[in-house]
């Protein structure tokens, strides 16, 4: 298990070392042991979402995650027929999304952030004791997590796309 603490700790992902050292069972897949320390809340960047979450009550709390411009983000407008949408002012954009699940939402600002340095990437890791695991992480460090074995979230293929367009 060292291997992923010691990885995340270089990232300065692990809020506490030892305590994350302390909560993760020997043997368990790293990837396990991931989702276990974000619902923990012991990584940096780290967002334990319940499923009764609406994308529009999450915007808050993960653009502040993300930090940067992100922080400056506004919900003009949030429509729930048919669809939930939200009207969005970013600086000069507007744009309207239609998000129907939390995933959409971050795979919406992530875009919407794809080429802002200061913007923290949202990583999904998973499911985890009846939440979804989020993970935000500095642009600089998301190519070298992408290439750990322990790091394989659900929207890895979105992910890639943000670090081949820097």
């Amino acid at each position: 298990m060292a291997s992923l603490l010691d990885a995340l700790d270089r990232e300065r992902l692990l809020k506490d070392p030892a305590a994350a050292s302390a909560l993760v069972p020997k043997g368990e897949p790293p990837h396990v042991s991931l989702l276990r320390l974000c619902d923990a809340g012991l990584l940096a960047g780290g967002l334990t979402v319940g499923y009764g979450v609406r994308p529009d009550e999450l915007m808050g709390p993960l653009t502040a995650a993300m930090g940067g411009a992100a922080r400056r983000l506004k919900v003009v407008d949030v429509r729930e027929r048919p669809a939930l949408e939200l009207h969005i002012a970013a600086g000069d954009v507007t744009e309207r999304w239609e998000v129907e699940d939390v995933s959409a939402l971050v795979h919406n600002l992530n875009d919407l952030y794809r080429d802002a340095a200061d913007v923290r990437a949202v990583a999904v890791l998973g499911e985890w004791e009846d939440s979804l695991q989020l993970l935000c992480v500095e642009r600089r460090a998301l190519g070298r997590l992408l290439r750990q074995p322990f790091f394989a979230p659900l929207n890895a293929r979105g992910l890639q796309d943000l670090v081949a367009s820097r």
